[in-house]
């Protein structure tokens, strides 16, 4: 059965590139061929004679399929600011059908697409639409990453409601340390779990390198 995932996070830096790379890592370790995609990324360097974008990297080294980097890429830009002001100053318009394109062809290739967004999820993509509306596209179930720090109840509350408000499905969610030091930081999980109907994959504590093996030791993906 093909399936897809589409994760989307509280705020841009909360982790989404780490937990979508672990989530892969864990379909991977179960069997399935899973690739990840990265429709939009901001922020690249041009090496060997392309545009390379770390958490793109990162989303290929834990797929066990090899995809073209155009398809797990379509649109990369080279400053990292919001992917519409990127995509404006190099005079493109990123088109949800050309992201649609791209994920029909990944989808012939593996069991599973874990797409990751860019920022939150109602980062604009053009004049007129966001990563809401991609995500309602390209028909996916959507993961949460919670950015766990001072003020992520609200965030995340405000995220779930903009997640149902387009009439799609939350997997479930996904806690991930930002701040070691955040105070009463359980507390702030039994409030999250409580008011969020979607099962909790699990908390992914401070990590000193950020491997997405490691993370996935935290995890229990939607399998």
């Amino acid at each position: 059965m093909k399936r897809g995932y589409f994760i989307t996070g509280t705020d841009t830096g909360v982790g989404k590139t780490l937990i979508a790379a672990a989530l892969i890592h864990g379909f991977a370790s179960a069997g399935r061929r899973v690739v990840g995609m990265k429709p939009v990324a901001a922020g690249a360097e041009f090496t060997d004679g392309q545009w390379l974008n770390e958490d793109v990297l990162q989303l290929r080294a834990a797929a066990n399929v090899d995809a073209p980097l155009a398809s797990v890429n379509p649109y990369v830009f080279a400053p990292p600011i919001a992917p519409h002001i990127a995509a404006s100053q190099a005079g493109i318009t990123i088109s949800l059908d050309r992201i649609k394109a791209a994920f029909a062809d990944l989808a012939e290739l593996a069991d599973v697409v874990v797409v990751e967004g860019a920022g939150g999820f109602l980062v604009p993509l053009n004049d007129r639409q966001d990563m809401g509306d991609l995500a309602a596209e390209l028909g996916l179930p959507v993961i949460l990453v919670v950015g766990m720090r001072l003020g992520c109840i609200n965030h995340a509350l405000l995220t779930v409601a903009a997640i149902e408000s387009r009439g799609l499905s939350l997997a479930g969610w996904v806690a991930n340390v930002v701040d070691a030091e955040m105070p009463y930081l359980e507390e702030n999980l039994a409030t999250l779990r409580q008011r969020i109907a979607a099962p909790h994959l699990g908390t992914v504590p401070r990590l000193a390198d950020a491997d997405f093996r490691q993370a996935a030791n935290y995890l229990q993906p939607p399998l």
